[in-house]
């Protein structure tokens, strides 16, 4: 998440802090992972999840508590966020220290070697980003994903070519006049990506605020 993009309040008895649009879409992402994650963990715990982005960490705290049988690994491009990230992380017993990722480089830099995943998990972070961070957070996933693993991302795409609703088209312009890397992805181009480096789209889910979660898994 961007501090200038999604606004934050901050705890600071605890230094956490607080993105009103995650605490918002938590729980309706949460029952688009509880559809997935239970079954993979009656065959396996814990069941490895990686969290690119974490942002506040208030996703990674959530999931994490209201799903026994994994561990979360989160993972933060903006250090300024470990705290927070940490503060949330402290209250759950599944939830490992946050590392850096910067998803624009290549999957051999990313601090996680010899590791694997069971499950990567986005939230808004790919329109938000320089564009090479989408192709990069993709590499990433199918190179620490187990086979048949699963990458959720979550956030306001176009679709064939088209943006919709209207509201979406001038959050699309707002970002672009921010920074022309940002802007929504087409899950057409995204679609394309993925099949480069062996992730299929499984399934879209339309969420609340207009945002949809991709279930793509690794083959």
């Amino acid at each position: 998440m961007m501090k200038g993009i999604y606004p934050y309040a901050k705890d600071e008895s605890q230094k956490k802090l607080c993105a009103p649009a995650a605490e918002r879409n938590k729980q309706a992402i949460l029952e688009v992972l509880l559809q997935n994650i239970p079954q993979m963990t009656a065959a396996k715990s814990p069941v490895e999840c990686l969290e690119v982005a974490s942002g506040t960490g208030q996703h990674v705290a959530h999931f994490a508590q209201h799903l026994p049988g994994t561990q979360w690994q989160p993972a933060e491009f903006d250090t300024n966020d470990f705290p927070s990230i940490m503060a949330y992380a402290n209250e759950v017993a599944n939830v490992s220290e946050p590392v850096f990722i910067d998803a624009s480089l290549s999957p051999e830099q990313w601090p996680l070697e010899g590791r694997t995943f069971d499950v990567v998990y986005c939230a808004n972070m790919i329109h938000i980003s320089p564009k090479a961070c989408t192709p990069g957070l993709f590499a990433g996933a199918s190179a620490y994903l187990l086979k048949g693993g699963i990458m959720f991302t979550y956030g306001p795409y176009a679709h064939g070519g088209v943006i919709t609703p209207e509201s979406n088209q001038n959050f699309d312009l707002s970002l672009k006049s921010r920074d022309p890397e940002w802007g929504l992805r087409d899950i057409d181009d995204l679609k394309k990506i993925a099949g480069n480096v062996g992730l299929i789209l499984e399934k879209i889910h339309d969420m609340p605020a207009n945002n949809k979660t991709l279930v793509w898994r690794k083959i």
